[in-house]
């Protein structure tokens, strides 16, 4: 398994894994792209960039990547609240991957904005990790 599809399934269990998160979002709503007549609020995995972040002596990756909170109409504070309890459950998180080593978790960024057809309110988490 890459280190890419390692971090993103480990990210998983842990978002899957919270009760609080799940209680606010259901059972299916952490999903890695957003399905059509979807039931909101969701958490999206975007899109991922990956770079060589190889030493001299060890072989490694970064990993910059998007997680969406989705939220209808008004919902932008209902996004808001999702996205702290992301932050929280991965910041700086020790995750367990198959078949490579996670040396560091960060929050990066994030934006909000509201979709111009659908109105559904959108909140970009930017991540980076590195991997060994």
């Amino acid at each position: 398994m890459s280190a890419e599809n390692a971090l993103m399934k480990a990210v998983f269990a842990r978002l899957a894994g919270d009760a609080a998160l799940v209680a606010q979002v259901g059972a299916d709503g952490i999903r890695d792209r957003l399905l059509p007549r979807m039931r909101l609020p969701a958490i999206v995995f975007g899109e991922m960039e990956t770079r060589d972040y190889s030493t001299a002596t060890e072989p490694g990756a970064e990993h910059f990547w998007t997680i969406e909170v989705w939220a209808e109409g008004e919902g932008r504070r209902a996004a808001e609240v999702i996205a702290a309890r992301v932050k929280l459950l991965l910041a700086d998180a020790a995750l367990p991957l198959e078949g490579a080593v996670l040396v560091n978790l960060l929050f990066q960024s994030s934006r909000s904005r509201r979709e111009p057809k659908t109105k559904f309110s959108v909140i970009d988490l930017r991540f980076r990790a590195v991997t060994e």
